[in-house]
């Protein structure tokens, strides 16, 4: 069954080059991406179970044999993420299709979306997959070139703006990547991470330290770990709904992965540790900090983000089977609630025609499943128990206790205080967005708007929506467009008198294709917590195996290493 191995990169590329030839074709398009990325979760899932039962799966490409050709790698860790990431990047496809299919025609085609958004998928499976750094280096490539397209969609002032911030900090890390690797191999004589295991282990220390600090310092940069995280938070928001809801949820994780592997296969021994504590209890803390302060709810969600990279960092940092297993699990907690989150947070703007929380109100009333939606997953963020995000942080806790000493004890109570902290910063949400009244109406309304707005209908922008067609949204009212006209909203649209519908005018209904994707995640997040038995079950055999290194090593080369 290794044929299986290499499927969750082949398919989406094959997809995206189909979809580029279908540029006149929306509904076929629509059609290839949906079905290339469910046959990504059938084959994730069948990986999973595969590796579990036997142990990693081994591809040489092209028959050539290791370190000489590519090799791909599915074990318990990387099987476990692709089976969530490819249930993640398939509910949020059909969530921009539902948004593409409500919001019509534009003048502005988007055929480009469908292609990229594949060429994304393919290159986060190729990072969880690859045997050698080489080859990881060419998945985050692909997967930040894809990015780079999906961030800047539409050519607003705004997301060229963070478009450019987010390129040159990922070049930055890119090249540093390259010289890291130069050094590795200069060091080595092969990039093939199985035979790293040994090799390095026989460098003089300094020059393992130096190659240690290189690799962790250029994941840290894409993991967005404190003081690494800043080009984050104004880079996130700016993009569609659907863009930061994949990235928020995968493209962190990626180098959270990378973190993982090295520091278990390169890297074993927690020589680094206490500084990786240090990171991850800054982390967790400046984020969280930053992510009260914000007036924003996009911003916010993506100031928790950085937040709970801290969490992940600390069961990798602590080196125990219990604190990876921990780290692991809450991976997975993470890239479903924080994607559910972000998707969420799309409809809210949909809805209540912004993100900013000092403009929105009464949501609760007026779109109850949409409050249901962001209550559940935003519970779970917070560690709520008996949530998925409770467990994986008790786990990771329980890991510090067990290790001991003043920097896990401070990481526990680190985390303690970032959970109370979350639920602030998710509460005051719930509070001033779905509790609170509508904010009464200002003297004057002279907002932004790409059409007159009739006093019954929406307000519409100029902004692009991600679907398989050119659209055009409905979206915030002060829209990231350039200006064209300025137009008197009446006074009923803002302030959300009732219309027949029983909901304020101006207030649209969500699109179902839209809301049921959402809804989708919000059941896989608490699936999570019903099935965290078993998941902790596989987190832990992941953590064992990463541990032993023995089982990654034999399956790549099972005659011993040369």
């Amino acid at each position: 069954m290794t044929y299986l191995v290499p499927l969750p990169v082949v398919v989406p590329l094959l997809g995206a080059a189909l979809t580029l030839g279908l540029a006149r074709h929306p509904g076929w398009r629509r059609t290839v991406s949906t079905v290339a990325l469910t046959l990504n979760v059938v084959v994730a899932g069948m990986l999973l179970a595969l590796t579990t039962a036997g142990g990693p799966l081994v591809v040489n490409i092209g028959g050539w044999p290791p370190p000489l050709g590519i090799v791909l790698v599915a074990d318990q860790l990387s099987a476990l993420l692709l089976v969530v990431s490819a249930a993640v990047t398939l509910c949020v496809l059909m969530y921009s299709i539902g948004e593409g299919r409500a919001d019509g025609e534009s003048g502005t085609p988007l055929t480009i979306y469908h292609p990229t958004y594949l060429v994304l998928t393919a290159g986060v499976a190729n990072a969880f997959l690859a045997g050698d750094l080489f080859n990881l280096f060419v998945g985050f490539e692909l997967l930040l070139a894809a990015s780079y397209v999906l961030l800047t969609l539409g050519a607003t002032r705004n997301r060229i703006r963070a478009g450019t911030t987010y390129v040159v900090v990922s070049l930055q890390a890119s090249i540093l990547f390259l010289v890291s690797i130069g050094l590795v191999y200069a060091s080595t004589g092969t990039l093939n991470m199985a035979q790293l295991a040994g090799r390095l282990d026989a460098l003089p220390d300094n020059i393992r330290l130096l190659l240690h600090l290189m690799l962790l310092l250029v994941f840290g940069i894409k993991a967005a770990m404190f003081p690494l995280s800043a080009w984050l938070p104004d880079s996130y928001p700016t993009a569609p709904a659907p863009v930061t809801a994949v990235f928020a949820g995968l493209l962190t994780k990626v180098g959270v992965y990378a973190i993982i592997r090295t520091e278990t296969l390169l890297f074993p021994g927690g020589r680094l540790g206490n500084m990786l504590m240090v990171v991850a209890l800054l982390t967790m803390i400046v984020g969280i900090l930053g992510a009260i302060a914000q007036a924003d709810i996009k911003r916010l969600l993506s100031f928790t983000l950085v937040s709970h990279i801290g969490f992940m960092v600390f069961g990798v940092a602590l080196g125990t089977a219990a604190g990876l297993s921990g780290a692991i699990f809450y991976v997975a907690h993470h890239i479903t609630v924080q994607t559910t989150l972000f998707l969420v947070t799309g409809l809210i703007e949909r809805r209540g025609g912004s993100t900013s929380m000092d403009r929105l109100g009464a949501l609760a009333r007026f779109a109850p499943l949409l409050a249901i939606l962001f209550f559940v997953p935003a519970l779970s963020l917070a560690g709520i128990p008996p949530l998925s995000g409770f467990l994986g942080k008790l786990g990771l806790m329980q890991a510090g206790v067990a290790v001991g000493g003043t920097l896990p004890w401070a990481l526990v109570a680190g985390s303690v205080l970032t959970s109370l902290l979350t639920l602030y910063a998710i509460m005051r949400v719930w509070n001033l967005a779905f509790w609170r009244p509508l904010p009464p109406v200002r003297p004057a309304h002279l907002v932004h708007s790409a059409q007159p707005v009739p006093s019954a209908q929406p307000v519409q922008s100029a902004q692009p929506v991600l679907s398989a067609q050119p659209v055009h949204s409905a979206h915030p009212v002060h829209s990231a467009q350039p200006v064209r006209r300025e137009t008197r909203i009446p006074t009923s649209v803002l302030v959300g008198d009732a219309g027949a519908a029983g909901r304020p005018i101006g207030m649209p209904h969500l699109p179902a294709l839209m809301v049921w994707p959402t809804a989708a995640l919000v059941v896989i997040g608490v699936a999570l917590t019903i099935l965290a038995g078993p998941l902790f079950d596989v987190s832990s055999a992941a953590a064992d195996e990463l541990l032993q290194r023995v089982p990654y090593v034999e399956a790549v080369y099972p005659g011993g290493v040369e």
